[in-house]
C-alpha cells in the first residue's frame, strides 16, 4: 500500500472528493497541518510515496498574507522531486510546485473562480481528461510553470489549468475535488475573502455533478501518470 503526504494549509480545505478515489485504489494519505498548535512537516520524503500540496485560502507565496511554512515546503517539494517521487500541487500548492521546480510565481489577487478548462490535446493525461470540464479555483498568486513543463489543459483566460512537471508531477490551478460545502467553510474561516463569493458558490453548485464526473477519469489519468497506480 502506498502512502501520500498531504500538506493542508487551512482547516476547511482538504482532498474533498479525491479522498474516495484514493481509498478505492488502496492509497493511504496522511494529512500534515503545520498551521495547528504543535503541527509539523516532514523533514524529508522518507516513508512517503508522493506529496500533495493543497490550497491555502488567502495565503500567497509572493503577495498578500505570505504562507508561514513556505520555505520549508519549497525545500520539501524539491526533495520529493529530486527523489523522483510524484508531487501534486493544487491551487497555492501548484504555485509552490512550479516555484520549487524552477518556474515561479506571479502576484495575483485573492479570487474564487468557477470556470471551464479545455484540454490541449486528446492524449493529455493518458487521454483521460474530457475535452472541456469545470474548475473551481480559490487562491492568491499565479503559478508560472517552468519552460519545460507540459500543459495538459488551459483555463478560459489562457492560464495553465493543469500542467505536468517532469515525468510524474502535476499542478492544478483549481481544486479537482472541490465541494461546495468545503468552499463555504473556507470562506467563513478567514476575514480576507474574494469578491462576489455568492456567485461563485452558486456556479460551483451548478457544476458540482459535472466536476465529480470529470474527476473519475482525471484520477485514473493522474494515478497512472504519477505511478501511484
Amino acid at each position: 500500500m502506498k502512502t501520500i503526504c498531504v500538506i493542508q494549509h487551512t482547516e476547511a480545505e482538504y482532498l474533498g472528493l479525491i479522498e474516495d478515489h484514493f481509498e478505492g485504489r488502496n492509497i493511504r494519505f496522511a494529512y500534515k497541518r503545520p498551521f495547528t498548535h504543535g503541527g509539523t512537516l516532514p523533514a524529508s520524503p522518507d516513508g512517503f510515496d508522493g506529496l500533495i500540496l493543497l490550497g491555502g485560502g488567502p495565503y500567497g507565496l509572493v503577495s498578500g498574507h505570505l504562507l508561514p511554512s513556505a520555505g520549508h515546503e519549497l525545500r520539501l517539494t524539491r526533495a520529493f522531486l529530486d527523489a523522483g517521487l510524484p508531487v501534486v500541487g493544487i491551487e497555492l500548492g501548484a504555485v509552490i510546485l512550479s516555484t520549487a521546480a524552477g518556474g515561479g510565481a506571479e502576484e495575483a489577487p485573492l479570487r474564487f473562480e468557477v470556470t471551464r478548462a479545455h484540454t490541449t490535446r486528446p492524449d493529455a493525461l493518458g487521454g483521460m481528461l474530457p475535452e472541456s470540464f469545470p474548475i473551481a479555483a480559490y487562491l492568491r498568486d499565479r503559478p508560472v510553470p517552468p519552460k519545460d513543463a507540459e500543459i495538459f489543459a488551459t483555463a478560459e483566460n489562457g492560464e495553465a489549468a493543469i500542467f505536468g512537471i517532469g515525468a510524474n508531477s502535476v499542478g492544478f490551478l483549481g481544486h479537482p475535488g472541490a465541494k461546495r460545502g468545503m468552499m463555504e467553510d473556507l470562506i467563513m474561516e478567514f476575514a480576507d475573502t474574494p469578491e462576489d463569493v455568492a456567485t461563485s458558490l452558486r456556479l460551483l453548485g451548478d457544476v458540482q455533478a459535472e466536476l465529480a464526473e470529470a474527476l473519475t477519469g482525471l484520477m485514473v489519468g493522474l494515478s497512472r501518470h504519477s505511478g501511484l497506480m
